[in-house]
């Protein structure tokens, strides 16, 4: 019974192409659902670690990765891409020669359009559109890494062949700081000198342009990725339609497919402006919407929901799914970012008032409230269904800022014991405000220590043993018991250390001296005042006279 390996060998336009045969063979659907997934280390025992320490394992979700039925179809997608973008470029043909032929032409004559096309172009391109947080980039990465990035080879041509790259588009869209990317991702890669030949600021766009053609054919280059398309926008003048025209011709006249990735603020550079750059380079375009509540929203949901680190595994009720679908609005990233941060809230909750580290539907809301107001437009704007709201609000980056802000703040303010000696039950308006007056009253203790020149972090030890210990008293009554406890700790009259110079001018260090009396040192110690140790060695006969002596 043959395999896809073998089948894929077999087959005479993959076999015969050196750029193609040592591509690793195309994936099942199955194999690839499990060399793409990435989930969180876990382990049932972590739940009894300190609440910093499961802080961390909480961490672990922000690279959690669960591969959906769009991630499968992208790369079968991105399979069939790579591999037809190589046909024509068949380093065994008189065809792959004529072709490096056309890019020297093109670079003397400092002319992309210049060479003529002899030689037909098999690549095809797309662009992947999604509202941000979809998976798009981190789903691509994945597919990225099935595939080396780079190739050797020393026959029937002696080059380095670069698979993939994938390049960021400049934030201003500028044409020129995107080729100057491409010349330093090349030489990171390669270890070539690219950017210092080509990539000086001197240079034209244009001339950049035909160097970045030239180098990526004579690399044989796979396919080109370009994330974060809609930078482009804000290129000036004619900027972001030289750009696109540019990466037409890559795919026409090069041969090199292009991938382009970005949010919905892409979709009218694609589908406007730009509509004759569109048709002439063929890109189809995959729009991921987000999710909708329904059979793959719970597969998702289900596998995520077995990473917990509170101490006990919470139910995943019909209430809490549909709080969860409405406070993430199907967007895969804020969905991992709210379950993270309600983990962390319980713990927080547990630690501070000995309440059961337990996550519900009100908890989920309260953590949503809390801190996921800077995308609030963006998800207001998806429970509307307004598209044009959503292009101008698709950037969920700074949420990724705030959450790393919170887990951070957490590490340094969670104390390893419970501090409140009163058990509060879940959920309620009085226990939250309770919560809320606690914090307070802990910045209100750490600041007035600080200030006071105790360290932060024994400040954090100090306030923890004494709200355990003295439960319900005022910050000043607190602050009191903190003072008086550092005062008894202190010593009386701490010593003085001496200065390294009386030390070294006061202190002599004696060598003892041996017992036996034959030793030289102990000859020389015992000498009488006057004589020398040469008279001193002499007589006691362990030293020779001069022969002068022996004579007289």
């Amino acid at each position: 019974m043959t395999t896809m390996a073998d089948e894929y060998f077999m087959l005479p336009e993959y076999r015969d192409n050196p750029f193609i045969a040592k591509l690793p063979p195309p994936m099942s659907t199955r194999d690839a659902l499990l060399a793409m997934a990435d989930p969180p280390a876990f382990n049932e025992a972590e739940r009894d670690y300190s609440a910093s320490m499961r802080t961390h394992c909480i961490s672990r979700l922000k690279g959690y990765f669960e591969p959906l039925e769009t991630h499968l179809s992208l790369e079968a997608k991105f399979s069939l891409l790579i591999r037809q973008g190589y046909l024509c470029r068949n380093p065994n043909t008189a065809d792959y020669t004529r072709r490096v032929r056309e890019g020297a032409t093109r670079v003397f004559e400092k002319d992309l359009m210049a060479g003529g096309r002899s030689v037909r172009s098999t690549a095809s391109s797309f662009a992947l559109i999604g509202c941000s947080g979809i998976g798009k980039s981190y789903g691509m990465a994945r597919i990225l890494e099935l595939y080396p990035q780079k190739i050797h080879h020393a026959e029937p041509r002696s080059l380095d062949q670069v698979v993939w790259l994938k390049l960021d588009s400049p934030h201003k869209g500028s044409p020129k700081q995107l080729c100057i990317s491409f010349f330093r991702n090349m030489d990171v890669l390669l270890g070539t000198h690219y950017s210092a030949q080509f990539g000086s600021s001197r240079r034209s766009v244009d001339e950049m342009m035909v160097h970045m053609a030239h180098v990526a054919n004579l690399h044989a280059l796979g396919v080109l990725i370009v994330d974060e398309i809609q930078h482009i926008r804000e290129a000036p003048g004619t900027g972001a339609e030289a750009l696109l025209n540019f990466l037409v011709t890559l795919v026409n006249t090069i041969g090199i497919p292009v991938i382009l990735i970005g949010t919905m603020g892409a979709l009218p550079l694609l589908q406007g402006d730009f509509r004759q750059a569109r048709r002439a380079s063929g890109l189809g375009s995959l729009v991921w919407e987000r999710m909708e509540n329904g059979p793959t929203w719970n597969y998702f949901v289900d596998r995520m929901w077995c990473y917990q680190w509170t101490r006990e595994t919470s139910p995943l009720t019909t209430e809490v799914r549909q709080v969860l679908y409405e406070e993430s609005q199907g967007i895969v990233d804020v969905l991992i970012n709210l379950f993270m941060m309600a983990q962390l809230r319980a713990i927080q909750l547990g630690v501070l008032n000995r309440r059961p580290e337990r996550i519900d539907a009100g908890l989920l809301r309260q953590v949503a409230n809390e801190h996921m107001r800077l995308i609030a437009p963006m998800i207001n704007a998806l429970k509307r269904g307004d598209r044009e709201a959503i292009a101008q609000y698709d950037d969920i980056r700074p949420m990724q800022d705030q959450v790393i802000q919170v887990f951070s703040d957490a590490l340094r303010r969670m104390p390893e014991k419970p501090v409140s000696a009163t058990y509060a039950p879940v959920a309620s308006a009085t226990n939250e405000k309770t919560d809320s007056a606690n914090l307070d009253l802990r910045d209100t203790l750490l600041s007035v220590l600080v200030q006071l020149g105790v360290a932060a972090d024994i400040a954090k030890i100090l306030v923890a043993e004494a709200e355990a210990e003295h439960p319900g008293l005022s910050a000043l009554d607190l602050v009191g018991i903190i003072r008086a406890k550092l005062h008894d700790r202190a010593p009386a009259t701490p010593p003085k250390k001496p200065r390294k110079s009386t030390v070294s001018a006061t202190k002599t260090v004696k060598t003892p001296i041996p017992a036996d009396a034959q030793d030289l040192r102990a000859i020389i110690s015992s000498k009488e005042e006057g004589v020398s140790a040469y008279d001193a060695l002499r007589a006691a006969g362990t030293v020779k006279p001069p022969l002068a002596d022996l004579a007289g």
